[in-house]
């Protein structure tokens, strides 16, 4: 008899029925949001041809250069704008949900918000989150230009049965953030991310996204940019820490396959959730 916490996340001929195909798409995007969506769509058709009914895009994947500055805020749009409208456009073609960060507008003309989309295979807008944790370290001040999050209730949406939860890069710091979205249901956690290379930072973002997995026994999907400015290693990581999937420095795109029994198996062998003596309360 096969232990189901050996099960490691098979293809989709592999797969019972409710597995669900999630893909991480790394690249490193530029000052082009024309281009850059080019680059999207092309992944996505990979991910797709691959088994994916999830996609997952990095931080920053409508518009991105080296330094922040006056021109982010030029590129920010609303929600109804170009790039959303053809994130949607690109989703209702392949049939699929797509998240991907973008650059949202805001009623100060100094500050634009770090925001993900969630749109589903009709082309709707289902969530969006705007990041609460500014990268203000490592020399770094996106508060400079980046409006915070408010702190609300846990953006989440269901695919396919499953609950998933919105966070982003700096955020995985901070593990009441992770654990909030679990108290709300989620089942899976996306990162989309833009980690900056650094000494030690590799080593963070493996860390940090593996413990927030296995501590809270939940399935994690991060996707990041290439280098030479991102550290790469998109992955897909289990409840059980279990890297199912990585990539490296390249643009490409890796697919995992999240299993709802593997999650219950494993939250019956750890039931760190319900043993735990802290309740998570906002500051």
């Amino acid at each position: 008899m096969i232990d189901p916490l050996e099960t490691r996340g098979p293809g989709p001929a592999a797969g019972p029925a409710a597995a669900l195909g999630v893909a991480v798409a790394q690249f490193a995007p530029g000052r082009e949001p024309a281009v850059n969506l080019a680059a999207m769509h092309a992944l996505a058709e990979t991910a797709v041809a691959r088994g994916a009914r999830l996609i997952v895009f990095p931080e920053y994947s409508a518009f991105f250069e080296p330094v922040m500055g006056p021109s982010f805020v030029a590129a920010a749009e609303p929600l109804d704008g170009p790039f959303v409208r053809a994130l949607a456009a690109l989703a209702a073609d392949l049939g699929v949900y797509v998240v991907a960060g973008m650059l949202e507008s805001t009623d100060d003309p100094n500050r634009f918000s770090n925001t993900l989309v969630a749109v589903d295979p009709a082309g709707s807008l289902v969530a969006k989150y705007r990041k609460l944790h500014l990268y203000d370290a490592f020399g770094e001040r996106e508060s400079d230009w980046v409006r915070a999050g408010a702190v609300e209730e846990p953006e989440t949406f269901d695919v396919e049965g499953l609950r998933v939860g919105l966070q982003t890069c700096y955020d995985i710091r901070f593990p009441e953030m992770t654990r909030r979205l679990v108290d709300a249901g989620a089942e899976l956690v996306l990162v989309p991310a833009e980690w900056v290379r650094g000494p030690l930072k590799e080593q963070h973002w493996r860390t940090l996204l593996t413990a927030r997995a296995l501590e809270n026994t939940v399935y994690l999907a991060a996707a990041g940019h290439a280098p030479p400015v991102g550290v790469g290693n998109s992955m897909v990581v289990d409840p059980m820490g279990v890297e199912l999937v990585t990539i490296g420095e390249t643009t490409d795109v890796a697919v995992a396959w999240v299993l709802p029994e593997r999650l219950s198996a494993v939250r019956a062998r750890n039931p760190a959730l319900v043993l735990r003596r802290f309740a998570v309360v906002p500051r």
